[in-house]
């Protein structure tokens, strides 16, 4: 069975790939828009097409003799996500019909289109019925509310706000009722549904029980072994909601915008095709699941994190923009008797829950300020405390690349009126430490002015204190 994979990069994808490799009767193709992002393991064990859904000629080299495609695109972080996704579905129906893939599917919201529907979900509804409407090609579309999971933007917002808030004035949408459904499960119904025998058009609704918002933030308090308040306040808006979300959990204002838009209706599963085509999958429990998110927080077994596809994408454009740079800060240090393996570990340590060394305090302060802004802020972390990965974001960073004992590049996500990356390379006897600025305009060059003193400060406290750690270890 020639199988397509498409968001192998996201939060769902990364999962999927690493179940469907399991599987002896598949061979496996990957669609990503950068190939750098797959771990050298993907790269080895499964054919990979760069491109895009916009990239008719990419599609049919990704599509060529595919007998089952599965769709996990989305548009979101574009601010025309809704226009692009209605594009890149009939692009990809109309190149998987061309090239004879039998099915097709597709990972939607659940939801129904009424007046309340949110612009997200009417998107995820919309591109499912684009996918639906070719005869001669099946769309199996399975739909899903709330996903928890180690990284899920869903269950790292409930987390947040359950762990830093013991009593919780919240908006009313959190009586509104849901059926969450753990990541494992939803990967199960996604393999599963490679060896349906149905040939027509399914909707398959999946989750587990009937919860209310407020009762998911209980149970998820009692998972933690917590006891929280929590006391409605009806008057709270959607842009109130969303600074609330933005200032208390990792999700940056546009997006807590999004997700809180659908949280005026409820998301409930409309038919039953689950336990019909999936008897034998059994949805585990929300505070199971919730349970088992902890503990691979806890060890450091978290798969793929909802930041994993977000922000700029890295290529080979970027590579000018450092070297055309205007202003840079480069600090060097001798490290001839000291291990490259240890100081290579010390320099990718940085951040999430290690810190930034000394000034830690300004680290937080800037990424309050980028908070307040709409910006990503410090809160996103990192998903393991002592790997990297390119694609995955590090506090209010993006790691752009990454190469054992000789490099960590990283571009900033934060609001800057330019563009900055933080590089460490070890090159011969040195550690060389970088942080580059391409300035846009008066704002750009003044913003870089002001924080030379900071700047001062927190760059060669970092040098020293990566020798330091290095040295301890």
């Amino acid at each position: 069975m020639k199988v397509l994979l498409t968001g192998s990069t996201g939060y769902i994808g990364r999962r999927l790939k690493e179940k469907l490799l399991e599987k002896k009767d598949i061979s496996l193709r990957l669609f990503a828009r950068n190939k750098k992002t797959l771990s050298s393991r993907s790269i080895k064990n499964v054919e990979v097409v760069e491109g895009d859904t916009f990239d008719k000629e990419k599609l049919r080299e990704a599509l060529k003799d595919v007998d089952i495609a599965f769709y996990l695109i989305h548009s979101l972080s574009n601010k025309d996500y809704k226009d692009l996704d209605k594009i890149s579905a009939q692009n990809f129906l109309d190149i998987a019909n061309e090239c004879g893939v039998k099915r097709i599917i597709y990972l939607g919201g659940l939801g129904v289109k009424n007046e309340n529907t949110s612009k997200h979900l009417l998107s995820r509804i919309e591109t499912g019925e684009i996918l639906s409407s070719n005869k001669n090609v099946q769309n199996i579309w399975i739909r899903a509310g709330v996903i928890i999971g180690s990284g899920s933007t869903s269950f790292e917002i409930i987390r947040n706000l359950t762990e830093k808030l013991p009593i919780m004035t919240t908006p009313k949408w959190v009586e509104t009722k849901a059926q969450p459904i753990a990541v494992d499960d939803v990967i199960k119904y996604l393999v599963e549904s490679l060896y349906i025998k149905e040939t027509k058009n399914l909707i398959i609704d999946i989750g587990a029980e009937q919860l209310r918002y407020k009762e998911m933030m209980l149970q998820t308090a009692e998972a933690l072994g917590l006891k929280r308040i929590i006391i409605p306040l009806p008057f709270l808006s959607i842009t109130l909601s969303s600074y609330w979300l933005n200032l208390f959990t990792p999700v940056p204002f546009t997006v807590a915008k999004a997700l809180i838009e659908g949280l005026k209706s409820e998301v409930l599963i409309q038919n039953q095709n689950a336990k019909k085509y999936f008897p034998k999958i059994e949805p585990l429990s929300f505070i199971i699941a919730v349970k088992k998110a902890v503990k691979e927080i806890e060890t450091n077994q978290v798969i793929s994190r909802w930041t994993d596809t977000s922000g700029k994408i890295w290529d080979k454009n970027h590579t000018k923009e450092i070297a055309d740079a205007i202003f840079f800060d480069r600090k060097e240090k001798d490290i001839t008797n000291l291990s490259k393996e240890n100081i290579y570990k010390a320099f990718t340590s940085i951040g999430g829950e290690n810190g930034w060394f000394t000034y830690d305090f300004l680290w937080g302060i800037r990424g309050f300020i980028d908070k307040m802004i709409g910006g990503v802020g410090l809160k996103r972390g990192r998903r393991d405390q002592s790997k990297l990965r390119i694609g995955e974001s590090l506090d209010f960073w993006k790691v752009v690349d990454v190469k054992e004992n000789e490099r960590l590049l990283l571009y900033a996500q934060m609001k800057v009126p330019g563009n900055a990356w933080l590089e460490f390379k070890i090159e011969d006897n040195k550690l060389i430490q970088s942080a580059y600025y391409y300035p846009k305009g008066v704002l750009g060059r003044l913003y870089w002015y002001s924080l030379v003193p900071i700047h001062y400060l927190v760059f060669n406290n970092m040098i020293n204190s990566i020798i330091k750690k290095a040295e301890k270890k």
